[in-house]
């Protein structure tokens, strides 16, 4: 019944104008977000027609012989509109299944869309998958939030961090300087866990540049010097901090808890959700309790974040 068509760049206007009318997709599922990492991923997205009208998108890669949905993103999964039924959703995987088989995929893996992501209810896909593929639990994330209508408050050493920076004169201003943070965030994760960012420096700054609204820099600032740093991805429904860091002077001076005063409490208050983002270790499933402690003082609490995986 599904016409399934793998995406090509003549797609684009399609793809992204069915993305931004969805139910529970957002901009990092537009292609002018999803192609800068194109040279790093080999594109398996596919649409998913019915009667000749879109009816669905799926983000995804390929790896070896296996489907991926889509592993250069912080979630994926099935991208759908106001009109998907759950019984469409159904044959919709069932078709799915055949098609990856005669493209020789041998399993999939396949992460979901958290639901604060979502504009109306959006968990078709999870009924489906469970009901047609035999899907398990690959792997969980936590993942931590404040849900804004019942935000609790910040923890009395947040608070006090809070205070301490007002009283040093430590100012905080949207910026455009991702070069002056980057060096921020690379030495800390170079000190801290020898790594460096997902993005790089030219990467950020582009995506920044076709993406002014959601993409959002904040800098913490003494006397002129940039002391912390956070990177906010502003969607319909919430805003996460997708990096933060701070000098040794800005942790000690409170200019991370200055920076969530602002945007947390003021610049996105009026969103449903903030998100925090995960606090895994790197290549672990060990959750870094020092971080998730920081995150749980400023009220947020779990949500997880899901990877399930098949065989075909």
């Amino acid at each position: 019944m599904f016409d399934i068509v793998r995406y090509t760049p003549e797609h684009k206007t399609e793809w992204n104008r069915f993305v931004a009318q969805s139910k529970n997709g957002t901009f990092l599922f537009d292609r002018n977000y999803m192609d800068y990492h194109s040279d790093r991923f080999l594109d398996f997205s596919l649409m998913f027609y019915l009667e000749g009208r879109l009816y669905a998108l799926m983000p995804a890669n390929k790896k070896g012989d296996v489907f991926q949905s889509h592993a250069g993103l912080t979630y994926g999964g099935l991208v759908m509109d106001a009109k998907t039924t759950a019984a469409l959703t159904v044959m919709l995987f069932q078709e799915l299944k055949d098609y990856l088989r005669a493209n020789g995929f041998h399993g999939v893996l396949y992460k979901c869309i958290p639901w604060m992501y979502h504009q109306m209810a959006a968990e078709e896909d999870l009924y489906a998958m469970a009901r047609t593929c035999d899907a398990r639990l690959q792997e969980r994330d936590l993942g931590t939030v404040i849900i804004q209508r019942n935000a609790i408050r910040w923890e009395r050493v947040r608070r006090r961090a809070l205070k301490r920076a007002l009283e040093a004169g430590i100012t905080v201003e949207r910026s455009t300087d991702f070069a002056g943070f980057w060096q921020v965030l690379n030495d800390n994760l170079r000190m801290k866990y020898n790594s460096k960012p997902v993005h790089t420096l030219d990467e950020i700054s582009l995506l920044a540049s076709r993406f002014p609204d959601n993409i959002v820099l904040y800098l913490a600032k003494l006397h002129g010097d940039i002391l912390a740093g956070m990177v906010v991805y502003v969607s319909t429904q919430v805003a996460r901090a997708q990096y933060s860091s701070a000098t040794p002077l800005g942790k000690q001076l409170g200019a991370i808890d200055v920076l969530y005063d602002r945007i947390v409490c003021y610049d996105y208050h009026h969103l449903p959700y903030f998100e925090f983002g995960t606090s895994a270790m790197p290549d672990s499933n060990a959750i870094n309790e020092t971080l998730i402690f920081q995150k749980e003082g400023f009220g947020g609490r779990g949500i997880c974040f899901d990877r399930y995986e098949w065989t075909l």
